[in-house]
């Protein structure tokens, strides 16, 4: 009887703490739905959606809702995505003033929409570009090493022969001291065996393959730059993985050389440039992916070369003069000033990855 009423009670209280940790949240079901009542937060409902907290009325309990949910989300981003896309690509000054004047439930807000891009630009990357990497697979990589070692091994054993006998055939004549052209020809070839094979190590792991000798005075970065140098494939892909964690790090880069071309503008906000910011990114990941695939497909590259070339300042001068509502004069000089700006972000932004790929 004893245990019995012990249970109880432990059951009493793990309910009260259930209640304290999330009040409401799915105790009496059948009550609040027969009394009008949200099932989440206990608010008496007057339509569909709880006005306080936004749960619907009905609250499915199936495997077929969980199907249900995720065929929403999906569709739901899809529809605001077809809304979002064509303002992006042909009215991205109207898409970034409308969602700063309040209009959010229409269209994907900036950073989803970026880190989207960012996912799929880089996806398309690894698919159809491939890794940084030479193309080999470890097992090709490891035969095409032992073939250019044996090849290095009897080019080197011809060229100690040929310069042995150089060296014979110079003590016999007084004054000769140049190498023959044999020998000449001979440690060029052993010379260029030993740079295809250091190409073909190179992306393998613990192999050398010395690139350079820079040195920046930054401690941090010159520890890198040696880590570079000694294991060039491993550290290619730190920086291609640093590069996809630290995308979202273009935006806080970017915003304070769009707010100088606005300093005597005080109606527009960080928010606002932010705002900017993002979607112009957005559109830039856009551009990168179409290119990849592009690539893939095998379009003609003077073609993809004119848009990498042509789209960034045409899409930069119609959203700066959407966006902002612009002169085309005010706008132009702006576009040439955040093309400048764009670059110095860029490099302040390999300058991060380089610290955070190279140091880690």
């Amino acid at each position: 009887m004893t245990g019995e009423i012990e249970a109880v009670g432990d059951i009493a209280t793990g309910a009260l703490i259930g209640r304290a940790v999330e009040p409401d949240a799915g105790e009496g079901h059948a009550a609040c739905h027969a009394h009008g009542l949200c099932l989440n937060c206990g608010t008496a409902l007057i339509g569909d959606y709880c006005h306080a907290c936004g749960q619907s009325e009905h609250v499915h309990r199936s495997l077929g809702s969980i199907g249900h949910d995720l065929l929403h989300g999906v569709f739901h981003f899809e529809g605001k995505i077809w809304r979002t896309l064509p303002m992006l690509l042909f009215h991205p000054g109207a898409l970034t003033r409308r969602y700063v004047a309040g209009e959010r439930a229409r269209f994907v807000s900036p950073l989803a929409l970026y880190l989207f891009f960012v996912f799929l630009m880089f996806a398309s990357i690894h698919t159809f570009g491939g890794e940084l990497d030479s193309g080999l697979t470890p097992a090709a990589r490891q035969s095409t090493i032992g073939n250019l070692d044996k090849q290095i091994a009897k080019a080197s054993t011809e060229l100690a022969r040929l310069e042995a006998g150089s060296t014979k055939a110079a003590s016999t004549k007084a004054g000769t001291t140049e190498p023959s052209d044999d020998v000449v020809a001979m440690r060029s070839t052993v010379k260029a065996l030993k740079t295809a094979r250091m190409a073909t190590a190179a992306p393998g792991s613990g192999t050398t393959g010395g690139h350079s000798d820079l040195s920046t005075g930054w401690p941090a970065l010159d520890k890198g730059v040696a880590k570079f140098n000694a294991n060039p494939g491993l550290m290619l892909y730190k920086l291609q993985s640093s590069a996809y964690k630290y995308s979202w790090a273009l935006i806080p880069i970017s915003v304070p050389f769009v707010a100088l071309l606005f300093l005597w503008r005080r109606r527009f906000k960080l928010y606002d440039h932010a705002i900017f910011v993002t979607y112009s990114l957005s559109f830039m990941m856009l551009l990168v992916t179409v290119f990849s695939l592009g690539l893939t497909v095998n379009v003609p590259g003077g073609w993809l070369t004119a848009l990498l070339m042509i789209a960034p300042p045409v899409h930069m001068f119609a959203q700066l003069r959407g966006a902002y509502s612009l002169r085309k004069r005010s706008a132009l000089w702006r576009t040439v000033m955040l093309m400048t700006f764009s670059l110095f972000a860029l490099i302040l932004w390999g300058m991060l990855l380089l610290v955070l790929g190279l140091t880690g």
